[in-house]
């Protein structure tokens, strides 16, 4: 991989940060996962891509923390956002240990913070639906498992949105 930090015509500074994102984001294992390559310097394997735009770049640039930091001239935020990732794969991880309870209809259900999730069978399907609180999910996953990760990750959204 080219390392256009010793490229002429690759701006190093006056990048913006438009995103950060977890490669592992569906809570992939390490052999699952598609790392990548920092496009800047080249290092591998980087879980935490950071995607930066420059107005004399065409294409936006998928980078690790130290180099959007230095792109960008911003030594907070790119650091910031990549450890509230880093925190919610800790809180995904977490959610796979959690037990579960059996409701007397044969249901998956969970408790927390007064809020009822529940993991059921579609009656149309073998697939199984995720409920939170009285909010019904619509998609269907083909496992238990899978459906757990869909209530992590709507537990997720209403906490970003204020609504836990």
């Amino acid at each position: 991989m080219t390392n256009h930090w010793k490229q002429t015509g690759v701006p190093h500074k006056g990048w913006s940060l438009i995103d950060v994102i977890d490669v592992r984001e569906d809570g992939q294992s390490e052999d699952e996962a598609g790392y990548e390559a920092c496009m800047m310097c080249g290092n591998e394997r980087i879980r935490y891509v950071h995607i930066v735009e420059h107005h004399e770049v065409d294409e936006e640039f998928r980078v690790g923390c130290v180099c959007a930091q230095n792109m960008t001239n911003d030594y907070f935020n790119p650091e910031r956002r990549e450890k509230e990732l880093r925190n919610r794969a800790s809180r995904r991880k977490n959610w796979s240990n959690k037990k579960w309870k059996l409701s007397q209809k044969g249901n998956l259900y969970l408790k927390i913070e007064n809020h009822i999730i529940v993991i059921f069978r579609d009656k149309l399907s073998t697939k199984y639906k995720v409920t939170i609180d009285n909010t019904r999910g619509h998609k269907l996953f083909d496992n238990i498992e899978k459906a757990k990760i869909a209530a992590f990750n709507g537990i997720e959204y209403f906490k970003e949105n204020g609504e836990w």
